[in-house]
């Protein structure tokens, strides 16, 4: 008895799908399936040449304009890597003239923001965007005068605090040797 009872539920259940197959059979097979699409590389990053103490950064694209943007890392006395800095050309038109991302390591304290100065000069304080596995990374724009202070300049300090130790600023400088002429060719290549 026992088994009669069991085998009724999958019975009504090939039941009422009889009249469902034979519905499905008049579609495609393949109805409601997507066929995909070719998926093409990214674009991949190369070093295309040396501007002093800057790189030149370019984006290998398949076609005769490559986006590029400047790049330089600093480094502590014993050689780690502290921050990094990727300034890029903007459109015309904007408020700022160029872009910059600039990356330092975790565990900096987010609401102390990041501040630099060039020379010496008066400092500017700008908030983190975001934080991955790899660092914390500020976005900022820089407007015509402070372009014209970076091609003016030797040496950039970027300060940030560390969230173990509030009291204290870490100092990373960024060398401007190099920033004029390696500036000028991400303006070629971006307009």
């Amino acid at each position: 008895m026992k088994n009669r009872f069991a085998a009724l539920p999958f019975a009504l259940m090939l039941s009422m799908a009889a009249p469902l197959t034979a519905q499905e059979a008049e579609k495609p097979a393949d109805e409601g399936l997507t066929m995909g699409e070719e998926v093409k590389a990214p674009p991949q990053p190369y070093f295309r040449e040396e501007s002093g103490d800057w790189k030149l950064e370019c984006l290998k694209t398949g076609t005769a304009v490559e986006p590029c943007q400047l790049f330089q890392e600093a480094y502590d006395a014993e050689g780690k890597p502290l921050a990094n800095i990727r300034l890029f050309r903007l459109p015309d038109g904007a408020q700022a003239e160029a872009g910059a991302v600039i990356a330092v390591p975790l565990e900096v304290l987010l609401t102390a923001q990041m501040t630099i100065s060039i020379d010496g000069a008066q400092a500017r304080r700008y908030p983190y965007s975001v934080c991955d596995p790899l660092g914390c990374y500020a976005r900022i724009g820089l407007t015509s005068d402070e372009i014209g202070e970076l091609k003016r300049g030797a040496k950039a300090e970027i300060k940030v605090v560390p969230f173990v130790a509030p009291d204290k600023q870490m100092t990373v400088a960024i060398s401007l040797k190099g920033f004029t002429a390696g500036y000028d060719k991400i303006q070629a290549t971006q307009n």
